[in-house]
């Protein structure tokens, strides 16, 4: 198990998920699907104002001059039966009006020039004989056809007004206003359909313009994958090659590069690999010496036993380096398997045995929860395996404070054989989990440094479960602290 130290902060998560919004808006493949969501957009916004104007302009055009030809044809009838009394006018304007107005939901009103009503259809106002005053009425009465709109509570209201002339002169004048509800219904009812049919066409066009996009930056996206993999050591990785154009000349390229890194990188293993069995030879040498000097009954100065004990500690230290490094460079070098009948419950007990002392001395209680199950023979490499298993319980025990629980379990399960060692330390942050298991990183060196920690013991045991075909998955623990999860195939990847 490893150790944090360091946890990213809401400042860091923000940051980070600003780049990544940064280079999404940035990308090639966003800018050409905005650029045709905005034309589109643009254009159909500015055909539904264009479409909803001229519809609402035609409706309420064919609306008043309607409203005036029935205002007319009142005042010309009323103007034959005129008389300024307004109870015998009511009952000579009554017939005329209302057959004119009949079937309509319009309010229409006869007045004089003293602005008295003569006739109101309708009866609850109550206005005949009283004043109707209209600034519409108004300039009816002045002889113009007149009309005006007004708005109250929501609701938009069409008032056209006419003079009745006799004898050619202006006598009184008829006013008409009606509620424009239906013709607003219609206007709503048209720009509702305008844009669910306009959003059918962004949905189109938005489908269009991202396989279009994809179409263009697919090739991009490829180069970007090759990066990616590249990045992560994966040198066998290939861009396929396509027709004869700028982009294939760039992915021969590529896949020339990955040639020359693999061969950089099986350079670098021998490095490694030689440079270990040179350096072994003389740490045993430098640690014998000390050990001899520091045993000596003969010498007795305190400072030199202080000394050459603390060089004792380096070369042990470097001697686990180099003993780990040996054992990535022949799991590197595709070490052969020796695959074989293994008792797994024997085995994790061996690796559980062997840390107990150590698991003792931090008074860490090692639960091994599998105990009571029963499990059959698996084939793989025991040796490999066991490394893992012990390399992974080692970290467990090395980084759970003193006082803490470290569990074990195993299970058989579709042919796959998991085993979840989990600890109660401090658990490992998302963004490192993949991480842990680079060769010589740490979480926290000086950490490592007090537990003789090399960085080597997970990257040993990723290498040697990926062999047999499995995985090591990480997840949190159940009571802090984080789980390792083992899972291998039960015959090892190996068909024997």
């Amino acid at each position: 198990m490893v150790t944090i130290i360091k946890r990213n902060s809401p400042k860091e998560y923000l940051l980070r998920w600003l780049g990544k919004l940064k280079y999404g808006i940035t990308s090639m493949r966003f800018t050409m699907v905005a650029t045709y969501f905005a034309v589109m957009l643009v254009t159909l916004v500015l055909m539904c104002i264009y479409v909803i104007g001229l519809l609402s302009e035609s409706l309420y055009n064919t609306e008043t001059v309607d409203m005036f030809a029935k205002a007319n044809i009142i005042a010309m009838t009323v103007s034959d039966q005129w008389g300024d009394n307004a109870q015998l006018s009511e009952l000579r304007f009554a017939d005329t009006v209302d057959r004119s107005l009949a079937g309509t939901s319009i309010r229409g009103v006869i007045t004089n020039t003293a602005y008295t009503v003569l006739y109101d259809t309708n009866k609850e106002a109550g206005l005949v004989g009283k004043a109707f005053m209209r600034d519409v009425l108004k300039r009816g009465l002045d002889g113009e056809q007149a009309e005006a709109y007004s708005e109250s509570n929501g609701m938009k209201l069409l008032m056209v007004s006419v003079p009745v002339e006799k004898n050619g002169s202006i006598v009184g004048g008829v006013y008409l206003a009606k509620t424009m509800s239906g013709i607003e219904d219609t206007i709503r009812v048209t720009s509702t359909s305008l844009i669910v049919f306009s959003a059918m066409i962004v949905v189109l066009i938005g489908m269009l313009s991202f396989g279009l996009s994809y179409i263009i930056t697919a090739p991009i996206a490829e180069f970007t994958r090759a990066a990616r993999e590249i990045s992560k050591g994966n040198f066998k990785y290939r861009i396929k090659v396509r027709g004869t154009n700028e982009m294939t000349q760039m992915a021969d390229t590529l896949n020339y590069m990955c040639d020359e890194l693999g061969l950089f990188e099986e350079k670098r293993r021998k490095f490694v690999s030689d440079a270990s069995h040179e350096l072994k030879t003389p740490m045993a040498g430098i640690k014998l010496i000390c050990d001899s000097l520091v045993q000596a009954p003969d010498v007795d100065p305190a400072m030199i036993k202080e000394f050459l004990s603390d060089m004792s500690e380096e070369v042990d230290r470097l001697t686990r380096v180099i003993n780990r490094l040996l054992v990535l460079t022949k799991l590197d070098g595709g070490m052969a398997l020796k695959p074989d009948q293994t008792d797994m419950k024997a085995l994790v007990d061996r690796a559980v045995r062997k840390l107990w002392g150590m698991a003792e001395a931090k008074n860490i209680a090692v639960h091994r929860l599998y105990s009571d199950k029963t499990f059959e023979p698996a084939v793989l490499d025991a040796d490999k395996i066991y490394e893992a298993v012990y390399n992974i319980t080692d970290n467990a025990i090395k980084y759970t404070p003193e006082g803490g629980q470290v569990y074990i379990d195993m299970q058989e399960r579709d042919g796959f054989i998991i085993i979840r060692i989990e600890d109660t330390g401090d658990g490992i942050p998302e963004a490192e989990r993949e991480r842990v298991f680079e060769r010589f990183y740490r979480l926290d060196d000086s950490r490592s440094r007090e537990t003789g920690g090399t960085g080597l013991g997970l990257a040993i045991a990723k290498e040697a479960v990926t062999m047999h075909g499995g995985r090591i998955e990480i997840s949190d623990g159940t009571e802090g602290g984080c789980a390792f999860i083992i899972i291998i195939p039960s015959d090892g990847g190996i068909h024997m």
